[in-house]
């Protein structure tokens, strides 16, 4: 009988998870708690049930194609059963990869928080939503690199997210980021944050928590998020 996939998505990353927490100002886990506890509106509890959604794909799409490689390494001897327990896996990888519409979904879901979720940089300077995502990424370590291939050019962070050269264009004209230009593109550039750039996500964060989250229960008294497993 074939393993089933774990059924607690929590610990699996997607590629919007940095866009989330810079749209609602906290952490996934904790976006999560709050709407377990019923403290969300309706547009961040359509995000979060989107966001789950796409979460659990993302394991399917993991568990399915681990098995399906252990499955063809041989491991295990070539008769029917095997042929079809091959069959079976790719038909539940096939359906677990609807995680592109999944992706969708959640985005679309993403868009309505953030057009309600304007940032901006402490001089002024409008700040998207993405761009913000795109700093906070940047600020947990990224290199500019090029492609040996194609000489295509892209940032790529140390959670393996990659931002178009355009985002960090818009970046290092605002003040926020600064590349270090000693070291050669193809072998990697460092992209760090600026004084502004740390400042724009330590004192714009803790205000957008303060805008987005709901007001407590007449007569409650505001509960402390539980911690998940």
């Amino acid at each position: 009988m074939s393993p089933r996939p774990p059924s607690a998505p929590q610990k699996a990353l997607t590629d919007l998870d940095h866009r989330i927490e810079a749209a609602v100002g906290r952490s996934v886990d904790a976006l999560w708690e709050q709407c377990d506890d019923g403290l969300l509106d309706e547009p961040h509890t359509r995000l979060v049930e989107a966001h789950r959604a796409l979460v659990q794909a993302v394991i399917g799409v993991t568990f399915h194609r681990t098995l399906l490689h252990r499955l063809t390494e041989g491991e295990f001897p070539v008769d029917q059963a095997l042929f079809e327990r091959i069959d079976r896996t790719v038909a539940q990888l096939e359906e677990a990869a609807g995680i592109r519409e999944r992706q969708k979904a959640t985005v679309a879901a993403l868009e309505s928080v953030e057009a309600d979720a304007p940032r901006a940089n402490p001089a002024g300077v409008e700040l998207s939503a993405p761009d913000f995502a795109a700093l906070l990424a940047i600020a947990r370590g990224a290199h500019l690199r090029q492609h040996l291939l194609t000489n295509q050019l892209s940032v790529v962070t140390a959670s393996g997210t990659r931002i178009p050269p355009s985002v960090l264009d818009r970046l290092e004209r605002a003040g926020l980021v600064e590349r270090d230009t000693s070291h050669r593109v193809i072998a990697g550039q460092p992209v760090t944050l600026t004084d502004p750039g740390r400042t724009t996500l330590t004192s714009r964060r803790p205000a957008i928590a303060a805008a987005t989250a709901p007001a407590p229960r007449a007569g409650a008294w505001p509960a402390t998020p539980r911690a998940r497993n």
